[in-house]
């Protein structure tokens, strides 16, 4: 079980096998009765869909666990941060050097991430099957 990310979540729709479910992400001062006063408290929201071959079991409002394996979650990182800061900071040294100054240098820098992002869009089933979630009812 160490190599397995686990969120707690609750299911928001249940359609055929697909299972969307609302994940609470909470920093460890959330929970804090002075959080109204409290400027580092940080709540977010996220949804993720689950293909589930019994999603007939679950029904709206189910409280339930999300995991990942380990090494789905690394894979996700590098993909959305390291490759395209990694092309940012290349590109952006190798335009420095050829002396096109700072600003067009950076501005060449970032639209370099457009196609990325798109070719990302464009493989987006492929990634959806690589980056699976398993779902199990929830329990203390």
């Amino acid at each position: 079980m160490a190599n397995v990310i686990k969120h707690r979540g609750i299911v928001k729709n249940v359609e055929g096998n697909l299972l969307t479910v609302r994940i609470v992400q909470t920093s460890a001062c959330a929970g804090c009765g002075a959080k109204g006063y409290c400027s580092s408290a940080d709540v977010r929201e996220n949804q993720v869909e689950v293909l589930a071959s019994d999603a007939s079991a679950y029904r709206l409002g189910d409280e339930v666990w999300v995991m990942c394996e380990m090494s789905v979650g690394r894979r996700a990182v590098w993909w959305a941060f390291v490759f395209p800061f990694l092309i940012l900071l290349l590109s952006l040294c190798l335009f420095l050097s050829l002396d096109w100054g700072e600003l067009l240098a950076a501005v060449f820098s970032l639209l370099l991430l457009v196609p990325y992002y798109y070719i990302m869009w464009l493989f987006r089933k492929r990634l959806e099957r690589q980056f699976s979630f398993s779902i199990q009812p929830f329990s203390p």
